[in-house]
């Protein structure tokens, strides 16, 4: 007999990935010192992982764009194969003691209540990937209807952001999933309120920590060439700088740069420290202007 197939938020590895980073997010801008939800990604989202791996899976169908089904068909059948090399004993137990960390970390019921704009695309995916592993049959209605939402996701013309009168909100709505995260408005006012305008160099920043938490090759890199760059900024102002006691300052402020590569792991102080050399920098910008 065909048995409907039932989607459990908590063995979505997709959502998981989207309310654990969406926490990341809160707790980045609440400058949250040493925060669970970035230990948890960083130890069941690596790309050894099966988690990591079941999720690169979902974000494969979560971004691609073809404009023929039957790309998009074929596309599906490829990431399935893909799917059934994945171990699902190894699978689950990675999410069971995922999901076991979350309970002890945060309160089950507000993690899980937050709003995911994707939700109906991830719950999708989630049940082709179930019709995929489980060893039996399911209903073919919901076959049909689990397969066509993702192709009509993989096949959708882009859609241009409705106008807004908040320039951050407008910007964040145009860049990655990921990002989009950001454009949540009670979020974007906290940050508003900390760092009044985000510069090109502030959001730049927060999507390459946002999209490469799980790397952290990538991430250091790229804090150690920023801060290269953010050293080179700060030497030019000092001839500019009148005052002797702000002159003294802002050269302690350089030599403590060198902290911020200090480690092969990039740490949250060091992103929220850069956050605020960066807001260093607007405000010299705006004195040496005036």
């Amino acid at each position: 007999m065909s048995n409907d197939i039932k989607h459990k938020k908590i063995r979505n590895t997709g959502l998981l990935f989207e309310l654990l980073t969406r926490q990341i997010t809160v707790d980045v801008l609440n400058d949250t010192k040493s925060p669970m939800a970035v230990k948890l990604f960083k130890k069941f989202f690596k790309e050894d992982t099966e988690l990591g791996k079941e999720y690169q899976l979902y974000r494969v169908l979560m971004e691609e764009n073809y404009s023929s089904e039957a790309k998009a068909n074929y596309l599906i059948n490829e990431v399935l194969k893909a799917r059934k090399k994945l171990n699902e004993s190894i699978l689950r137990r990675e999410k069971y003691n995922l999901l076991r960390e979350i309970k002890k970390q945060f309160v089950l019921e507000d993690f899980f209540r937050a709003r995911i704009p994707n939700f109906r695309v991830l719950a999708s995916i989630y049940k082709i990937f179930k019709m995929e592993s489980a060893k039996r049959e399911f209903n073919p209605k919901e076959v049909t209807q689990g397969r066509y939402s993702v192709i009509e996701h993989i096949t959708r013309k882009k859609v241009l952001s409705k106008p807004t009168d908040n320039k951050l909100v407008e910007h964040y709505q145009k860049q990655e999933k990921d990002l989009r995260l950001l454009s949540y408005q009670i979020l974007v006012d906290k940050f508003n309120k900390k760092y009044k305008t985000l510069n090109s160099m502030q959001k730049n920043l927060l999507k390459e920590y946002i999209s490469n938490i799980s790397n952290t090759n990538k991430l250091n890199e790229f804090i150690k060439n920023e801060v290269a760059n953010v050293t080179k900024i700060l030497k030019r102002f000092i001839p500019k700088v009148d005052d002797k006691v702000t002159k003294i300052k802002l050269t302690e402020a350089i030599k403590q740069t060198g902290s911020l590569t200090a480690g092969r792991i990039v740490k949250d102080k060091q992103v929220v420290a850069l956050m605020r050399y960066y807001e260093l920098i607007k405000e010299l910008r705006n004195v040496c202007r005036s």
